[in-house]
């Protein structure tokens, strides 16, 4: 059973940091790429990065504050959020795509339930 599971969300003040993960099973790590998504309320899911099975990062926002990792041994990826804004407060979703990376939801094959985050003082 494949299955994706986001951890690490929760309330942090602007300026603080939160790593997520996404723990993955059901499936070889090393042959998907995963990628970040996030959600505000009111406001459409939009792609944040991405790492593909070669490790090739993508980010499609934030890169200049967020970074993408990956260990394959954990079966586990990694955003790193520091200097955190008030705008960065979504549901935070991780999904996995056969071998490539892509800034398009419909281009992923599997999704984890979501993970809260929430910036504010």
């Amino acid at each position: 059973q494949v299955q994706l599971v986001e951890s690490g969300g929760g309330w942090v003040q602007p300026g603080g940091s939160l790593r997520l993960s996404c723990t993955v099973s059901g499936f070889t790590l090393d042959s998907y790429g995963i990628g970040w998504f996030r959600q505000a309320p009111g406001k459409e899911r939009e792609a944040v990065s991405c790492i593909s099975d070669a490790n090739g990062m993508s980010y499609y926002r934030v890169k200049d504050r967020f970074s993408i990792s990956r260990d394959n041994a954990k079966n586990t990826v990694y955003l790193q959020m520091n200097t955190l804004k008030a705008e960065d407060t979504a549901v935070y979703y991780c999904a996995a795509a056969p071998n490539y990376c892509s800034g398009y939801g419909f281009q992923y094959e599997y999704w984890g339930q979501g993970a809260q985050v929430t910036v504010s003082s």
